[in-house]
Order: C-alpha cells, then sequence, then structure tokens
C-alpha cells in the first residue's frame, strides 16, 4: 500500500493483528490538530516504506473499542505493531524528522534476524 489504511473496529483483526509485515497504527480523530499535523508525514511514510510497513489509521470517534483495548489515553497515538504485538508506542505529534527517525528504527529492528 502506498496510502495509509482508514479501518474500522471490524478489520482491525485482520489488517493489522494478522498482519505478515510490521504496522503502524494512528489512533487519530477528525477534530484533533496535531493529528492534522502528522497526516502529510504518515502519508510520506506509508509511501516511502510501502513493501516494509503498513500504515493504519482508526479514527477513535467511530472506532472506540481497539482504541480502549490497547489504552490510547490521548491522541494522536502511534503504534508500532509486529506480529500482533506492540513492540513501541509513539504519543503526540513529533517533527517530521524525528517521527519517521522513529518508525525508521523500528522497521530497522525487525529486519534484524532474531539471536
Amino acid at each position: 500500500m502506498s496510502e495509509p489504511i482508514h479501518i474500522n473496529e471490524d478489520e482491525f483483526e485482520a489488517k493489522v493483528l494478522n498482519s505478515d509485515q510490521p504496522v503502524l497504527v494512528d489512533f487519530w480523530a477528525p477534530w484533533c490538530g496535531p493529528c492534522r499535523m502528522i497526516a502529510p508525514v504518515l502519508e510520506e511514510i506509508a509511501r516511502e516504506q510501502a513493501d516494509r510497513l503498513t500504515v493504519v489509521k482508526v479514527n477513535t470517534d467511530e472506532n472506540p473499542l481497539w482504541a480502549g483495548n490497547f489504552e490510547v489515553q490521548g491522541i494522536p497515538t502511534l503504534l508500532l505493531m509486529a506480529g500482533g504485538k506492540v513492540q513501541d508506542r509513539i504519543l503526540g505529534a513529533l517533527p517530521g524528522p524525528i517521527l519517521k527517525a522513529q518508525v525508521q528504527a523500528f522497521i530497522d529492528a525487525q529486519l534484524q534476524p532474531e539471536k
């Protein structure tokens, strides 16, 4: 995928928990200013990392179940997941270069052979 995928609660298990590749989950809402600020960065990440990472967006107003399950207290909250498990969590709107560096470090860690 080259763009973030908007998913609902019914799609979460298939698109995130059972994904064959690492997933960045963006918990957001349309009224959230910081969420709108990082949206273009997430779109860039989705395009640049399309072969290594799936980027999904979950609107917490319309889909509160998974936000509650993952104890999302504020938005934006980004979960970096692999194998159906949270590997890292990014809270708030980080500057683009810092956000991209954290996501790249996560991807690099997933590509390392297990020791």
